[in-house]
């Protein structure tokens, strides 16, 4: 029987989406990529194969999650199966240098960056960029991993020589500009099926790591926000439309990227600048319940289309 193949690493990012999948009575089958072996000469069974592994996994004790994904992705490619998030997907997944210069290709505008590996480059990197404040980042990501906010050449020093400095997984740190939003709150726009779903604001004034998933893991920086709090730190803006919409639209095409969510951070002027693809998107269930509006469900029944074709 054809099936929705779901290949992930993290059960507690994808029991939402199997949720709606019961709900909807779809067939479906969990891939969890953490170890195992491809048989190349083999034939992959019938169905939908939609890809949700994330920058993240090696958090989670899954070094080698995406290497693996990348071995199965091609070999389904190669056999000609539905594949939602392919290896195209993966490969901007996991380095924010690709994702930037395929950005910059679809005519999207990101912050100022350069990438650095080592220690004395990145102080070089940051005296290059030339900017008052800037930020660190992991080049394969999630989680906000690296994300460290300096306001001199200094601080940055004093950070990259010390106990407290995050090597990056590949390497490879990013120093971009800091672009300061009126309101600290950045945009998430959600798409399924290359298609623009909705978007949400969130607030940033308490940092940078942004989780919109309901449930964390104990070493995440940065949870979605409870009842206890005063303000909502994730809220679905009703209605909103931008000129941007399209063009993210057409690189998501470009790219063969089914399933995502795009941030977008304005500065004082109103300038645009997105900063991150996220192909393992998550939402918020609070936001979501306010609204009146269920990603996974969407998606759910977006992949149950999808099993139609097959």
């Amino acid at each position: 029987m054809k099936k929705i193949h779901i290949i992930h690493e993290n059960s507690d990012w994808t029991n939402h989406l199997t949720a709606r999948l019961d709900e909807l009575q779809l067939p479906y089958e969990e891939w969890f990529l953490n170890e195992g072996l491809v048989d190349l000469s083999s034939e992959p069974p019938q169905g939908v194969f939609y890809n949700r592994i994330s920058a993240s996994s090696h958090t989670r004790n899954h070094r080698y999650a995406p290497e693996l994904t990348e071995s199965v992705l091609s070999w389904l490619e190669r056999n000609d199966r539905k594949v939602l998030n392919g290896s195209r997907a993966l490969r901007l997944e996991v380095s924010k240098v690709n994702q930037y210069m395929a950005l910059n290709a679809s005519g999207i505008k990101t912050p100022k960056t350069i990438a650095a590996v080592g220690k004395k480059q990145i102080i070089e990197a940051a005296e290059k960029l030339n900017k008052p404040s800037f930020i660190t980042k992991h080049n394969r990501a999630g989680k906000g991993l690296g994300v460290q906010l300096f306001h001199s050449i200094h601080a940055l020093n004093d950070y990259v020589y010390s106990d407290a400095f995050e090597e990056p997984l590949d390497g490879t740190t990013l120093i971009q500009e800091y672009i300061k939003a009126p309101d600290a709150s950045i945009t998430r726009c959600e798409f399924i099926g290359g298609t623009f779903m909705y978007a949400v604001k969130v607030d940033t004034s308490k940092g940078f790591e942004l989780c919109p998933a309901d449930v964390c893991q104990v070493d995440d920086l940065f949870c979605p926000v409870g009842e206890q709090e005063e303000k909502p730190k994730f809220q679905i803006r009703e209605g909103f439309s931008h000129d941007i919409l399209s063009t993210y639209e057409a690189f998501l095409k470009e790219n063969r990227i089914d399933v995502a969510g795009i941030e977008f951070i304005q500065d004082a002027d109103g300038t645009l600048y997105t900063y991150d693809v996220n192909t393992n998107t998550n939402y918020n269930k609070d936001a979501e319940a306010e609204a009146g509006q269920y990603g996974m469900l969407e998606l759910a029944q977006y992949l149950g289309e999808q099993l139609k074709t097959v």
